[in-house]
């Protein structure tokens, strides 16, 4: 099970969103109403995770990755 954060949509301007998680499958369609209330929600959608990392390897990686070489000659198919 992945756990989804999601937020009630406001209907006026003046209303903040609501945000909490639900645990779901990902083959689960998202949700457009919450479970318990039946308030009108929406999925949010965050960004990824990467792993950071200092030093000689850490440039390197990043040099390579902005080159699109591959490392092998840049002869790369």
């Amino acid at each position: 099970m992945t756990t989804y954060v999601y937020q009630t949509i406001p209907q006026s301007p003046d209303e903040k969103p609501e945000y909490f998680e639900i645990k779901q499958s990902m083959k689960d369609a998202s949700l457009s109403v919450h479970p318990e209330t039946g308030v009108a929600i929406r999925r949010v959608i965050l960004g990824g995770f990467g792993i950071l990392s200092s030093g000689k390897a850490a440039s390197q990686q990043a040099s390579v990755g902005s080159t699109g070489c591959c490392g092998s000659g840049c002869g790369c198919h």
